[in-house]
């Protein structure tokens, strides 16, 4: 054990191949995923001109599944084969996916999104439970790095393509290349191995010890293991209190963030490919704070998401009141919402990516399925509840107050959580170099 995991951290993460398939087809999915995201949105929002509290079952079908079923999928996750659970998670989705060119009834659009969401439950923690099995951990780091970049870069290529693809040939060939990209991401994980590559233990990390193969001990009931998912994730050291500023910070940014399409409705003579471009804006943005996060290391994981919560309060709130201030849908309120959009995505990146590394960092291999999968229903829990808030505000009072109530609660958030984490004396893990992340104490 000792020697597999000696020669695997002498491996940089580019010689280490089953790392490098496990990016590809991930970049290969989520590239489908937002062809697929945006042709929706720009069918129902645009096309369709649905209401906003129908805009917000849309986000609700998406987001339900995840959250009554995540701590379950996260416990599947860790009893069976990972690789095999995410080929059957793609092959579902690909034949899900290329039924929404068949849809033509809002409630049609309803369905297929919960039996997606319901294979994209099942998908997430298995890879990331897989990351942690073919990743040494002191490159995990630089690995959920790697893959926040990954997922930003097909934020911006997916909507241009989609945009693309819907001006030139129409909305149809965007579920069409989604559908083929869950193809191809399930054949490309064909290559990874189905076995644990590291095999260490992580109680020096953790203080949990990884259950060894020649293990005698009767292996506990799903039910058990799924509550043991959740008495792990609220043990961890920082990471409950950064769930909770996460999930809050979620929760308030979708009061505006889900009713966006109805923002821009406001703007008369408003471009049908703003969204696209904004949505890119956002994902450039992102992808700057997600290669910045790991070289700012004289900040704590809390001061960096502190400071990404406030910043993209201070930005939701502007973009409000664009169409108050400036209600013409020239070029220059377009590119004023696509830079307002850009730094949005730099403070969502330094909110989520030191979260994401945090937790990496502190779960332990085997119960990273549990421990993500319940990490998955909290954060859908502010998924769907700040959809149906932001749905009613926009209906009581405007989509306008929507987005400037949005932006305070953010900026407050942000605000506190800076201070807290300022006066911590003890939250000092990211001033450390990088390369003592594997030996150094988790308070």
């Amino acid at each position: 054990m000792t020697t597999t995991y000696a020669l695997e951290g002498q491996r940089t993460l580019k010689q280490n191949r089953s790392f490098v398939t496990l990016m590809v087809s991930q970049a290969v999915s989520n590239l489908g995923d937002w062809l697929h995201l945006l042709a929706i949105l720009t069918l129902v929002g645009l096309r369709w001109n649905a209401a906003p509290l129908e805009i917000t079952f849309v986000m609700l079908s998406a987001a339900l599944p995840v959250l009554i079923t995540g701590p379950f999928a996260g416990a599947l996750a860790d009893r069976l084969n990972r690789k095999w659970l995410m080929i059957t998670a793609d092959g579902a989705r690909m034949i899900i996916v290329g039924a929404f060119i068949f849809a033509d009834q809002i409630w049609h659009i309803y369905v297929l999104l919960i039996l997606k969401s319901l294979f994209d439950v099942v998908f997430s923690p298995a890879k990331n439970g897989k990351l942690k099995e073919i990743v040494p951990h002191h490159q995990l780091a630089q690995a959920v790095s790697i893959s926040s970049v990954i997922e930003q870069m097909s934020k911006i290529i997916g909507p241009a393509l989609g945009g693309l693809l819907a001006a030139g040939f129409g909305i149809t060939w965007c579920f069409v290349l989604d559908a083929a990209s869950f193809l191809i991401s399930g054949i490309i994980l064909l290559w990874i191995p189905g076995y644990r590559v590291i095999q260490r233990t992580d109680s020096d990390v953790t203080g949990v010890k990884e259950e060894t193969a020649g293990s005698t001990q009767v292996k506990p009931s799903f039910w058990k293991e799924t509550i043991e998912g959740i008495r792990m994730l609220a043990s961890l050291p920082r990471v409950g209190t950064s769930l909770l500023l996460l999930a809050a910070a979620i929760l308030f940014l979708q009061f505006a963030d889900s009713q966006t399409v109805v923002l821009f409705r406001q703007l008369p003579g408003i471009s049908g490919d703003l969204l696209g471009w904004c949505v890119a804006a956002s994902g450039v943005g992102t992808l700057i704070a997600a290669m910045s996060v790991r070289k700012w290391k004289t900040a704590s994981h809390g001061l960096k998401m502190g400071l990404g919560t406030a910043v993209t309060g201070l930005v939701i709130g502007t973009a409000g009141l664009v169409v108050v201030v400036w209600p013409s849908a020239g070029m220059g309120a377009q590119l004023l919402l696509i830079s307002l959009f850009a730094l949005a995505g730099v403070g969502i990146g330094f909110a989520v990516v030191p979260f994401q590394i945090l937790l990496q960092e502190q779960t332990p291999e085997p119960m990273t399925g549990r421990v993500f999968g319940t990490v998955g229903s909290v954060m859908t829990t502010s998924n769907i509840l700040g959809p149906v808030a932001g749905g009613l505000l926009v209906t009581s009072f405007g989509v306008v107050p929507a987005f400037v109530s949005s932006g305070i609660l953010l900026t407050l958030l942000g605000l506190l959580y800076l201070l807290k984490a300022r006066a911590k004396s003890g939250d000092v893990e990211a001033v450390l170099p990088a390369k003592s992340v594997s030996t150094r104490e988790v308070s």
